[in-house]
């Protein structure tokens, strides 16, 4: 027997495209000998719809679209996800599709609500079990979260299930595909059954679907590999008794690659599934604005760039010249506008406000003026993408929104923050990777000391600890929830730690202020961390 997995990239609500896609899918399928198609979680509406789920209109344009896959589906059955609703509840389902009719259907047991999930707001679990026979074997239906625990997988065992099928839409962090072996082969270890994952691929907002659909036999070996960050139609052998032969097993990426090409579909997917042209950066010559050039133009093309250049009285030389050459290396769009004489004018219009305020040092001047000139640059990239229709891609890094190390209003305006989930270390590791690729980044943007160039011989260091502590304190607090005393006792300085831990409890509001970006680690800025604005609680050292 041969099947198929149908690794599609569904837009969340586009129920007429998404059949569309499952019929294409389904028809290739058919046309290379196979007679049973696995697709996604939750594929015929897109994951996640969030409250979307929450619409009676909803579930009924869904069962309309199922209805009529079902009635077109013959010579080839399909096991497609989708929002259900019965009895008065609704369900995270997956139904059979086959010879013109929904034949059954499984109702998700485990509905997972931590990080980025919330199912428990949208759906009631099931609890039985779904076992079909097709052309002599045995298949159970699990979807996603169920297989993270051991009694579902177990329940279709018991019912009779020789293979099991797996529609996933699991959302792609750093080694994400590390865990996900080894939690099916705990479910092959229990059940001695097979396992055929299928998982979405894709961007959605903040999420990016890697895919890497796969299938291991009942001995835990991986017989297939499908690539990630793509669509595939990946096609398995299956013997009489529902075991995979071996097949395509696509090689795994290195850490820097997985992270590169998670960060370019989630740009090209979030700008081309709502309908911008293309995208506007704010080119500085640093390293932040160089790597998210490089990202954008390899999601999107040179032609749906734009990049430009904004220098103040306090812009070095060589950001002019790193600018310029990255741009030509590029071959993007690219143009100059001075901020000087805008900002002349802003600080004389508020010179008589700001007069008595001359304690600063220099007299005069402090963050007021640095902010000003970052909110000037906010104001013309803005103006730039209501004229053209692009979208302004933020530039901003993890380790400045996580300590307030940005101007609201200024450098933090955008509609999609690139980099919102990369460290300022992995962000270096990242420029070294595309100039591995080809050298796109000039050396000395990569090896100059990190500034904002907003005063005079100014570095970040003037104001955070080194990106290295920086980072490493941060993630130990943000992503395993570590306190400040055992954060110290992994060798960091007791003052950058406590120094770290109150930039990101007071920089809350900032950030919720920010523009959503995409997630590459366990916990990023954004569904995942949900904290109050207004908090009094201090850790404690």
């Amino acid at each position: 027997m041969k099947i198929a997995i149908a690794q599609v990239n569904c837009t969340v609500g586009d129920i007429t495209g998404n059949s569309a896609k499952l019929r294409e899918f389904a028809e290739r399928a058919r046309a290379a000998g196979a007679t049973l198609m696995l697709g996604p979680e939750l594929a015929l509406s897109g994951y996640p719809p969030e409250d979307l789920l929450l619409r009676p209109d909803f579930y009924q344009s869904c069962a309309r679209a199922l209805a009529a896959l079902a009635e077109w589906a013959h010579d080839i059955a399909l096991v497609v996800g989708h929002p259900h609703e019965a009895g008065g509840k609704r369900y995270n389902a997956a139904s059979l599709l086959r010879d013109g009719r929904i034949a059954a259907t499984y109702l998700k047991h485990r509905l997972p609500n931590y990080t980025v999930f919330d199912e428990q707001r949208y759906f009631s679990a099931g609890d039985q079990p779904c076992v079909f026979e097709h052309e002599g074997v045995r298949f159970g239906i699990n979807i996603c979260a169920d297989i993270w625990e051991d009694l579902s997988a177990m329940r279709a065992r018991q019912a009779g299930a020789h293979t099991l099928l797996v529609l996933n839409a699991s959302p792609y962090h750093m080694r994400k595909q590390r865990s996900r072996y080894e939690v099916v082969r705990d479910r092959i270890a229990e059940t001695g059954m097979p396992v055929i994952y299928a998982n979405l691929v894709g961007g959605q907002d903040e999420l990016v679907f890697d895919g890497g659909s796969f299938v291991m036999n009942p001995a835990g070996a991986t017989t297939h590999q499908f690539a990630v960050f793509e669509e595939v139609l990946g096609l398995v052998e299956l013997d009489d008794n529902g075991v995979p032969d071996s097949g395509v097993v696509a090689p795994i990426l290195s850490l820097e690659a997985e992270v590169w090409s998670a960060l370019c579909l989630g740009v090209k997917d979030y700008i081309s599934k709502n309908g911008f042209p293309g995208a506007l950066i704010g080119l500085s010559g640093g390293m932040d604005s160089a790597l998210t050039l490089a990202i954008a133009v390899d999601a999107l093309g040179a032609n749906r760039v734009h990049a430009v250049m904004m220098p103040s009285s306090y812009t070095a030389d060589m950001s002019f010249a790193d600018a310029r050459a990255m741009a030509r290396s590029m071959a993007v769009n690219y143009s100059e506008i001075s901020i000087t004489a805008l900002f002349e004018s802003f600080r004389k219009s508020l010179a008589d406000e700001f007069a008595g305020y001359s304690h600063h040092v220099p007299p005069g001047s402090d963050t007021t003026e640095e902010n000003l000139q970052s909110r000037i640059r906010g104001v013309l990239l803005m103006a730039l993408s209501n004229k053209t229709g692009y979208i302004v891609l933020n530039t901003g890094n993890k380790s400045e929104s996580g300590t307030g190390y940005a101007t609201l209003y200024g450098d933090m305006v955008g509609g999609f923050a690139v980099l919102k989930d990369i460290s300022k270390t992995l962000v270096y590791k990242l420029g070294h990777y595309r100039n591995g690729l080809s050298k796109v980044i000039p050396d000395r943007v990569i090896e100059r000391a990190p500034s904002a160039e907003l005063k005079p011989d100014q570095t970040d260091q003037d104001t955070l600890p080194p990106y290295a502590a920086l980072d490493g304190i941060m993630e130990a607090f943000v992503e395993h929830d570590l306190g400040p005393s055992e954060i110290v006792a992994r060798g960091y300085a007791k003052d950058d730690v406590a120094k770290v831990v109150r930039l990101i409890a007071a920089s809350e509001y900032k950030r919720r202020q920010g523009p959503p970006g995409i997630r590459i680690t366990p916990r990023g800025f954004g569904k995942d961390w949900r904290y109050p604005i207004t908090n009094k609680y201090r850790h404690a050292l």
